[in-house]
């Protein structure tokens, strides 16, 4: 970022600033999220010129965001101090227009042992980014500078950010609720190309059958859609031999599948030996994948071109309550839920654990499914929550309220990951005050740039 930063110094054109943000973008999700290419072809039967053509297609859209930035930055040169606002505003942006795509945010880059996760609490993802891409502007500006007085000024900025990164570290912004729960998260390792086919049904239940049996944990968690049929339809020997084991080892099992309620399905996790109360009901769909946005322009591709089981789910409320479990209450999330923090804390501080469910087998052996245990923990370190993730091919993991890994399952592989989990209370300043103060400061920030240039410009219209 630094090196970008350091180019953007040395051109002369706002031209030149927008393609070269545009081809760094390329680059950066050109090779991050190369993955959605195997979703569409491999799993979603798309033709291979028309799967490489849509990868390449949504990869240049994100690039857009950060030419956008060079493009400013290099309109007037004052501006070039601005670019960490510009580039947090453009990163925000990007993590809620069309339902939002906040992956390879660059404060992610801090998760979960760089010097700046420990402002992680306190100002959330995007308050990273603006601190990182501001000490990343200052390491610039210092390669250009012979000055050696202005050399030591700025080393000993960037130093005191750093330092006081890691001391931040130290403070426990929640304490311990409750005592630890068991749980156990199973990973059935269903292939994605079998996983919604007729055939299959059965031997999927016989796998998640045998995997329930051999758990202990007070909490046994399946992953997302782990039955792909609709609740109404799971059997009901399935059932009464899994409510059996539930009893006798007094468990409760939260399982993932469909819902219908009349016209509309829902991607849920519900309690099996609860009444409907203890559901949760995906909110945030997967655009392309859960819902099709804009279906007048894509409908005729997902006709044609794609296979895509349940591509027209509908939403869940955006407000739902923690599932309770004794002494602890379970904020879930479904899936790419847990990529917006600003939706997981709307359950806090009312929740004590966090769980996420996923099926990140659509991105085959990719570096997708680790990208998205960073997001979890991240979600662990703002919240101050320990975070429990079960998913159908990894990566199923425990992961402590500090966001490090406690124990997880190898990838591709089928078991059960037994461990213990603490509850948490209390709120960090994030879970308070959300993304909004870093939002607002770069508001004002690009308030004040517009004011400025609009005057300029009056008066060289003047003139």
């Amino acid at each position: 970022m630094s090196g970008l930063f350091f180019i953007w110094h040395k051109l002369k054109h706002a031209k030149q600033g927008f393609l070269s943000g545009l081809f760094f973008g390329l680059g950066l999700f050109g090779f991050g999220i190369s993955w959605i290419y195997i979703s569409l072809n491999t799993y979603g039967g798309m033709p291979s010129w028309l799967a490489y053509l849509s990868t390449f297609l949504f990869c240049l859209f994100l690039a857009f965001f950060i030419g956008i930035v060079g493009w400013i930055s290099l309109h007037r040169k004052s501006s070039l101090f601005l670019i960490p606002f510009f580039w947090t505003f453009s990163e925000w942006i990007r993590g809620w227009f069309l339902t939002g795509f906040p992956w390879l945010t660059m404060g992610y880059s801090q998760i979960p042992s760089g010097p700046l996760a420990g402002f992680l609490p306190v100002i959330g993802i995007y308050g990273i980014t603006l601190i990182l891409t501001s000490l990343a502007l200052i390491f610039s500006l210092l390669l250009l500078d012979k000055n050696k007085r202005s050399q030591f000024i700025k080393l000993s900025l960037i130093s005191f950010v750093l330092v006081s990164g890691q001391f931040l570290k130290y403070i426990e912004w929640t304490d311990p609720v409750g005592e630890p729960i068991s749980v156990s998260l199973i990973q059935g390792n269903i292939p994605q190309d079998i996983k919604w086919q007729k055939e299959t049904i059965l031997q999927t239940l016989n796998t998640y059958q045998a995997l329930i049996q051999k758990t202990k944990g007070q909490i046994i968690l399946l992953p997302e859609t782990a039955l792909p049929l609709l609740v109404e339809s799971i059997p009901t020997t399935f059932k009464e031999s899994i409510l059996r084991h539930a009893t006798q080892a007094q468990s409760e099992v939260l399982m993932g599948a469909i819902e219908r309620q009349g016209t509309n399905y829902f991607n849920v996790v519900f309690n099996l030996k609860s009444d409907s109360s203890q559901i949760y009901r995906k909110s945030h769909l997967v655009p392309f994948g859960e819902f099709i946005p804009l279906k007048f322009i894509f409908q005729y591709i997902y006709t044609h071109y794609l296979n895509i089981p349940m591509n027209d789910l509908s939403r869940g409320s955006s407000h739902q309550i923690p599932m309770t479990f004794g002494n602890q209450k379970i904020a879930f999330n479904i899936c790419y839920e847990d990529v917006f923090g600003e939706e997981i804390i709307q359950a806090l501080p009312s929740a004590t654990l966090i769980a996420n469910v996923s099926n990140d087998a659509w991105y085959g052996k990719s570096i997708a499914a680790y990208q998205h245990l960073q997001f979890s923990q991240a979600r662990a370190i703002e919240t101050g929550r320990m975070v429990i993730r079960s998913t159908n091919t990894g990566a199923t993991a425990i992961i402590n309220e500090h966001g490090f890994v406690k124990a997880a399952l190898p990838g591709f592989t089928e078991g059960v990951l037994e461990g213990s989990v603490q509850g948490f209370k209390n709120a960090t300043p994030y879970v308070s005050l959300g993304n909004w103060p870093v939002i607002t400061l770069c508001c004002i920030a690009l308030l004040g740039w517009f004011m400025r240039h609009s005057k300029l410009l009056s008066i060289l219209k003047k003139k």
